[in-house]
This record gives C-alpha cells, structure tokens and sequence, in this order.
C-alpha cells in the first residue's frame, strides 16, 4: 500500500525515547549524572554492543540501534541546541566583558596543553606534524558535557566557559591548519594557507551581516510570534533562527556551532530570551542525549579488555597534562586555588570535536588511521568519565578552600538582592509596581503580553516576557530567594494554581492575590495566600459609603455598617477557606479604629 509506514524505521527512536525516559529519572533517583546513563546506553545497545547480535538474535534489531549514521544528524542537532542555549544565557556586553579570559586564558590553556601533550608523543616516536594533530585534539575540552554541569554563572562556570568558547572558535582555523600540514601540500602551502584566510573573511562577513540582520528583524518576529499566544509558532521561530543561523555559518565555512551560539546572543539582546530558553529546554536535552548515546556507541569492551594497559596510561597522560597547564594558567591570572584546581579536573578530558580533529588528522594522513582509531576510544572513555572527574575535582577544591580558610561558592559569585516579583503588569499591576518604586522597593514584574512589555521596557520598568502557567518559567525566578510574590493578573483559576504550587515549593514566601470576590479570596487563602484583596470588596463598600453620606446619613452610622458588612464577609471567607482566624480585608484607618 502506498504511503505504508515500515515499523522497523522506528526501532532506533524508540531505544533513543526509551533510553531517556529510563536513564534520565533512573540515574537522577542515585544522584549520578544521566551523560554516564546516556554513554553506557550508547554502549550496550550500539553497534559494539547487542547490536552485532541482531544476525543471531532478529529481535534485537527492535531494541539496538545498528547503524550509528543514522542517528549522528540528531547528536548534531544536540550539539548545536546546547550552544544556542548558552548563547541565551549571555549577551554581548557580558561577552565583551569576558573578551580577556576568552582571547588571553582561553587561548594559552589550548596552546599550552596541546603544546605538552605534542611534547610528549614527539617523545614517544609520534612524527612532529602527527604530534602537533594529536596535541591540538586532545587539548579541547567538551562543552556538550562540561557546560550542562556547571553553568555558565559561577566561577568554575566562568572560568571554564571562557576556554571553551576560544576552543569552540578555534576549531575552524585548527582543521584548515592540519590541511596546510598535509603532505600532499607540504611543497606548496600557500593554497591551503590563503584558503584559510579567504574562509575566515567570508565568516566574518558573515557574522557582520547576521548581527545587523538579527537586531533588525529578530524583534519585530518574536513580537509577532507572542502575539498569537501559541507556544508551537513562537518555538517554530526558535528553531528556525537556531537553524538558519547555523545553515549561515556553515555555508561561509565556519562551524555551524558558531552560527548556534550567535543566534543565541541576538536573542538574549531581544525581550523574549527567557521564553525562548524555555520553550527549546527540552528539545536540547534530548538532543543531548542523543549525541551521548553516538559516543558510547564508539567504544567497544572486547578493544577496550585487549588494549586496557595503553589505554589507562594514554587516558591519564591526557587529564594529568591538561590539569596541570589549565589550573597554572588559571592561578597565575588570579583564580583562588580552588576554582582554578576544579576547572582544571574538569577541563582534563577530551571533547566531542577532538573526534572531528582526529579525523582531520587521518584524512590529511598525518596520523595512521589506526592510531586515530586509538586515540577516538581515548577520547570516548574520557568523556564517560567527565562526570566522575568533575565531582573528584568539587570534592578537592572543596577541602583544599576549606583547608586555606576560604568557602567555595556553590552556584555564583554574583549576588543578587532578594526583591519583590509582581505578575502582571495591567492597571492594578502597574499602580503595585509604581507604589514599589516610590518607597525604593526593589522588584521585577512577569507578563505575557508582548506590547505591554515593549511599553513598560520603554518607561524604565523591570519587566520580563514570560508566561507563568509553564512551570519552567516559575523556575527562573528564583522565588526561593524572592521577598515576596504579589499576583496581580486578572485570571482567577491562573492565580488559584500558582498560589497552591508557590506555595508547596516556598512555605514561607509572602503571597498577595488579587482577588475578583470574596468566593475568590477564600479560594486563594485555601491555596495559601498570605493575603488576598477582593477588588470589588473595597470598590462596593466605598461606593456605598460615598452614596451614603451624599444622601445626608451621618458618617458614624455610615461607618459602623460598613464595619459590619466588612467583618460578615471575613467570616464568610474563613469559614470558606476553613482557617483558624478570619482575614483582614482592609487596614483601618487611624480615624476608623474605635
């Protein structure tokens, strides 16, 4: 029948769904980190693995994954997704700002390390074009792996985003640089030399045409994109900004992984990178996972079990050479001993493009192909064991802060004063917040109307795009270290869901609602709401209090049946939401009490 769907095309996504819905929440429940999950999978049910038994066994062909190329698309993708995201997370001032660890620390750690690790196979009979391949390939380091651990915000994450960055940059002029190493050239170098350059002004071009393009056009679309309130057309426009930049990139001979990570920085320039970063976080980690299985699918037990003596001493040649240039070079340029002995643990082991370098490498026939095949399970086992050395090197620095006196951060240097979160920014937002500001209240606002976020950006409020019904955004406020919360959007079944999970996750938190009525309030004090203030309450009750008097009834009795209808209706709303004592609706005034 035409357009038949052959079940066995779907045997290698459902090893790759079923190993994350396995290993993620599995190895999560141990506190082990799902890259050793997602590279042990890799292993088993690769090519190596069960699947050099599907000739015996047919129905391991549904639970194996037998051809690795057919998947590297999506292990690509992973890559690439990851870069946006850490695109995301910085902007170009902070970039501009970091110009010195990038360009100065990051370049000497890559020369250094690959100039010691050269050193040290010249030594071992390596040719010297061979020796500076392998040396400039087992230098970099991974940022699929090492990023996603650490973070971008402290200073281990700092310090380690910096170099990986220089490493991530380098990767182009490293590949042109073996070529022009080639023998097939070695008599004329010149052509792969001015290749090189030609492909370098083409990027730079390129890079200069998207930065303008992207300041001009990325707003107006994501603009319009939060307009139709659909979270497939705005993720539609993510991904599409992910790719075309990294198509542009690509097309000008850079690596598309460049393009990934530019596409981040415009947007993180715009109003609408938290969403963003929001809608793509799943699909990175999948993809992740994705390129995680492909690396435990290079490595093979029976070459490990016959080749294991030469493999541990190449494995910790490479982690001891990289630690000790990575951790020097971070001392010298004023890291605490700590912070600079972690980044270089974590640093030590091979990454994801060194396996692109080899293959550089073999293909310009300055290394054997057996010597590549070598140095690529090197590299396969270093990164399976990038986990375990990143918690060895925490542990260490740890004691070692501890021992001198000093505490290591956990998560950031930067302090950020705890302040007040507003959601929404309509009228009754924007009277709270203006309130906020005239007594130097410090607080951030949350809404998910593009326009009302243009216009309050433009009159200097502290405003985010976001929309709060999507946990992950709840996330990224921090409400752990917020003062308070104040509710002020007009969507009452909204507000009754975030107030019951706030509070679950933040007992002591200060939550004000706004509510419609006083069914509404005893809603929210049910969900635990600190406060909850009916709006047509207070409206009804100084209407009538303003009629009142205008008909000629004298302000006292005026104010006593006020007082009694005000404390009928905190009865009601205590019995309503079953609490032990009944609200306050409404501070009295001085000339009230009595």
């Amino acid at each position: 029948m035409a357009g038949a769907i052959d079940p066995n095309s779907f045997s290698d996504s459902l090893v790759i769904l079923g190993a994350a819905g396995l290993v993620i929440p599995g190895f999560a429940r141990f506190r082990i980190s799902p890259v050793i999950g997602f590279i042990l999978v890799g292993l088993a049910v690769g090519p190596a693995g069960l699947g050099s038994l599907v000739g015996q066994y047919p129905w391991l062909y549904h639970v194996t994954i037998s051809n690795r190329a057919a998947i590297e698309p999506f292990a690509e993708l992973g890559v690439i997704l990851l870069l946006f995201s850490i695109g995301l997370e910085l902007s170009f001032k902070r970039l501009w700002t970091m110009r010195t660890q990038v360009f100065g620390v990051g370049a000497a750690e890559l020369l250094c390390s690959g100039a010691l690790i050269a050193l040290g196979l010249y030594v071992l009979g390596q040719p010297t074009a061979g020796a500076v391949g392998l040396g400039l390939a087992l230098a970099l380091s991974s940022t699929a792996v090492v990023l996603p651990m650490v973070g971008t915000q402290s200073a281990v994450g700092k310090a380690a985003f910096s170099m990986l960055l220089f490493e991530d940059l380098a990767l182009v002029p490293i590949i042109f640089m073996l070529g022009a190493l080639a023998p097939s050239v070695a008599a004329s170098p010149d052509g792969a030399w001015g290749e090189m350059m030609n492909t370098l002004m083409r990027g730079g071009i390129t890079i200069a045409i998207m930065l303008v393009l992207g300041r001009v056009f990325l707003p107006h679309i994501f603009s319009q994109a939060a307009r139709t309130k659909s979270p497939e057309v705005f993720l539609a426009a993510s991904l599409l900004v992910v790719i075309v930049s990294s198509l542009a990139t690509s097309i000008a001979g850079l690596s598309p992984i460049v393009g990934a990570l530019l596409a981040g920085l415009m947007i993180a320039e715009t109003d609408y990178h938290g969403e963003v970063e929001v809608m793509t976080a799943p699909f990175k980690g999948l993809a992740l996972g994705v390129f995680l299985i492909t690396v435990g699918m290079s490595l093979d037990i029976r070459v490990i079990l016959a080749n294991w003596p030469s493999l541990l001493l190449a494995v910790m040649g490479v982690v001891l050479a990289k630690t000790l240039v990575t951790a020097a070079l971070l001392y010298f340029s004023g890291a605490r001993k700590g912070v600079a002995l972690e980044v270089g643990v974590l640093m030590s082991s091979p990454s994801e493009t060194t396996l692109i370098v080899l293959s550089t490498a073999a293909a310009a026939q300055l290394i054997l192909p057996s010597t590549a095949a070598f140095w690529q399970i090197v590299t396969a086992i270093g990164l399976t064991i990038t986990p375990l050395l990143a918690r060895i090197g925490h542990d260490i620095a740890r004691r070692l802060e501890m021992a001198l006196g000093e505490e290591l951060p956990e998560a950031s240097e930067e302090h950020v004063e705890a302040a007040a979160v507003v959601i929404g920014f309509g009228r009754v937002g924007r009277m709270v917040c203006d309130l906020l500001k005239t007594h130097k209240q410090r607080f951030i606002v949350v809404e998910s109307d593009p326009d009302v976020v243009a216009e309050a950006r433009r009159a200097g409020y502290p405003i985010l795009f976001g929309d709060v019904a999507r946990v992950e955004m709840l996330d990224k406020l921090r409400l752990g270290h917020a003062r308070a919360l104040i509710l002020t959007m007009d969507d009452p079944v909204l507000s009754v869901r975030l107030t019951r999970r706030v509070r679950g996750w933040v007992p002591d938190l200060p939550i004000i609602a706004r509510a419609r009525d006083t069914d509404h309030a005893a809603q929210l004090y049910k969900a635990g709401a600190s406060d909850a203030v009916p709006e047509t309450l207070e409206s009804s009750l100084q209407l009538a209090e303003t009629a009142l008097v205008d008909l000629g009834v004298a302000m006292g009795p005026v104010i006593a049946s006020i007082h009694q209808m005000r404390e009928d209706l905190r009865v009601d709303i205590k019995d309503a939401a079953q609490m032990a004592t009944a609200p306050k609706l409404r501070r009295l005034r001085p000339d009230e009490v009595g």
